[in-house]
């Protein structure tokens, strides 16, 4: 992958500027742009993210799919409560707008792209249920990270608590979720939450890093790993799923340039065909 500064920002049209998508070469991004309430997740966003991901995986170009936050104050610190006198007031509205945050689960949970997170500040809440979504997640040391359903008298999505477990275990999972306490990037790292951690000033070099790894990768052979791994994990995709995949990746294109690339003692160059 170029390198990003000689690459050309292409913006892809949302449904509300709360929400940024663009493209940059082989990466895409999905951007929370809600700064003044440090990215807290309104209804219009909930609704735009299966929009822009269903958009970006489905672009032929697009490798890889970061999710940030704008105003580096945080990720998403949650989900935006404001609106829940208006939108979850009674059973029929609360009703519609778990039907929306249903969809979005769901278009984070099928994304076929591989989704890194990147993360600086606040990370609470409805934050963590979306990073946990991501196959990748890199923070700066300055991050903090917490679910605190049990100081608000709220439950934290099942699904939520199934990637959470899936990522950290059955006893860190219930000391988040039991202490509500808030963690740092040092202790979500040791925990598993985290992958890396990084400067302040160094998070855009680190994406850049990732992002040009698994680009360089035949797109098809890492559709089917995170497919596999997601279904061993949490149940997620079924075996048939994985396996028309598998065969899919011999028949292709790229699996062809890979044995050439290997025999000429060169780098391949693939194409997701």
């Amino acid at each position: 992958m170029d390198d990003a500064t000689d690459v050309p920002t292409i913006t892809v049209p949302t449904t509300t500027p709360r929400m940024i998508a663009r493209t940059q070469g082989a990466v895409g991004w999905m951007i929370f742009n809600n700064p003044e309430r440090r990215n807290a997740v309104s209804l219009d966003m909930w609704r735009a993210i299966p929009e822009i991901l269903g958009e970006l995986d489905r672009d032929p170009l697009v490798k890889v799919i970061v999710m940030s936050g704008a105003g580096g104050r945080a990720f998403v610190s949650g989900a935006d409560i404001s609106q829940f006198e208006t939108h979850r007031h009674d059973a029929a509205s609360a009703g519609d707008y778990t039907d929306v945050l249903d969809r979005a689960w769901h278009a984070l949970d099928a994304c076929g792209t591989p989704l890194v997170a990147a993360i600086e500040g606040f990370c609470f809440g409805a934050g963590v249920a979306i990073a946990l979504r991501a196959d990748v997640r890199v923070a700066t040391v300055e991050s903090q990270f917490s679910i605190p359903a049990a100081r608000l008298g709220v439950t934290y999505p099942y699904d939520s608590i199934e990637a959470l477990v899936s990522l950290v275990g059955p006893s860190r999972a219930k000391w988040i979720l039991f202490s509500a306490k808030a963690f740092d990037a040092a202790e979500s790292h040791r925990m598993g939450l985290v992958d890396q951690v990084v400067a302040p000033g160094d998070l855009e070099s680190a994406v850049h890093d990732i992002a040009t790894t698994l680009a360089a990768n035949a797109p098809l052979s890492i559709r089917h790993a995170k497919l596999a791994i997601d279904h061993i994990a949490r149940g997620l995709g079924e075996v048939a799923e994985i396996e028309e995949l598998a065969a899919r990746c011999l028949e292709s294109e790229d699996y062809r340039e890979g044995r050439r690339a290997f025999m000429d003692k060169r780098p391949p160059v693939f194409t997701g065909r």
